[in-house]
């Protein structure tokens, strides 16, 4: 398993904010930054554990379609690899082009975008096809907090009924 980081790189961060300075009003129900304890569970090594990897709400309706940010990211050179609507595209891969993706969750309501570690700290623009948003959305879209996944709520205890000593009710760990 990839050791989990505290925080998500200033890239990760820079895309997500970004994306919120041009469109303030999209969607943000699948952003992503760090895994939640069910998606450490599932995927051990994602690159979400090194604060590499983002996920970017597909809002084609408000303006952030993940199709052709899909397709505009593989010109960006500090992209390892993107994940969107069961499609793979990696740059080690490259001259494969697309490739069918067979992990659990397709990517249907988001784009997975991981950065290379030695673009971590690289805050260029991630849309730069796109017009420059308005400073005031910039600024706004700094003050935002990034997002958290949620932990998923802990499971209640069994109660014991086989006697009265043990048949206790447990409270929620």
């Amino acid at each position: 398993m990839k050791r989990v980081v505290k925080a998500a790189s200033p890239a990760a961060v820079a895309l997500l904010r970004q994306a919120s300075a041009l469109v303030p009003k999209r969607m943000k129900a699948s952003d992503g930054l760090l895994p939640s304890a069910a998606h450490l569970k599932t995927s051990p090594n994602s690159d979400h554990n090194t604060g590499l990897a983002v996920d970017l709400t597909h809002d084609p309706k408000n303006g952030i379609d993940c199709n052709v940010i899909f397709e505009k990211l593989k010109e960006d050179e500090r992209v390892k690899y993107l994940i969107f609507k069961g499609k793979i595209w990696s740059r080690d891969k490259a001259k494969l082009g697309n490739r069918k993706y067979s992990g659990s969750n397709p990517h249907n309501k988001h784009l997975h975008c991981s950065i290379n570690a030695d673009s971590a700290n690289d805050t260029s623009p991630w849309f730069w096809w796109m017009n420059q948003p308005k400073i005031v959305n910039q600024v706004r879209a700094k003050l935002q907090p990034v997002p958290t996944k949620k932990l998923p709520l802990p499971v209640k205890a069994e109660v014991c009924t086989c006697c009265k000593v043990h048949n206790i009710k447990r409270k929620a760990i």
